[in-house]
């Protein structure tokens, strides 16, 4: 045997040692990259529960909200403030998504979704009316998204059931 015929051995070797390793690792890396998309997908949820949280636990606060949703101006400043706060939460929240999406995190039927749900939001004069105040507080590429969903001009319908014209402070409201 000659040193052409060992190199020749040793090269087909690490060739049979070599795929079989890139193989496992490609198909680790799938996994890993599965996993972490579930993971991202699941902390979106689980963010979103507890910001949704303040419109169920606390009435006032729920008033506050539905009236906001029909003029943000129309609010006074506290209300302004609570209202504010909480749409800068829940849009940070949607850009956190936008994001995500953008990265290849989240699926084109999850990003759908997303979008439907600012699309319900946007709608509303009220928020519309607290983006423009708050517009530059986000990235110049998810405000085009914002400014876009607002452009198509939808018709309010979340809240369609609600008679928002008969939403007032409750009671025992401070």
């Amino acid at each position: 045997m000659n040193w052409e015929m060992l190199t020749a051995i040793g090269q087909m070797a690490a060739v049979f040692v070599g795929i079989p390793s890139v193989i496992y690792f490609a198909v680790q890396l799938r996994e890993q990259t599965r996993e972490r998309r579930q993971s991202a997908v699941n902390a979106l949820t689980e963010q979103w529960g507890e910001l949704t949280k303040a419109l169920h636990e606390d009435a006032e606060f729920t008033s506050i909200y539905l009236r906001g949703v029909q003029s943000f101006h129309d609010l006074d400043a506290v209300s302004k403030l609570r209202f504010s706060a909480f749409q800068n939460r829940f849009f940070k929240n949607f850009e956190g998504m936008y994001y995500s999406r953008r990265e290849g995190i989240l699926n084109t039927d999850l990003w759908d979704e997303i979008d439907r749900t600012m699309s319900d939001f946007l709608a509303y004069k009220g928020i519309q009316e607290w983006w423009q105040t708050r517009r530059h507080w986000h990235t110049e590429a998810f405000a085009r998204v914002v400014d876009d969903i607002i452009a198509r001009g939808e018709k309010p319908t979340a809240y369609s059931t609600y008679d928002l014209k008969r939403v007032v402070p409750p009671k025992d409201s401070k």
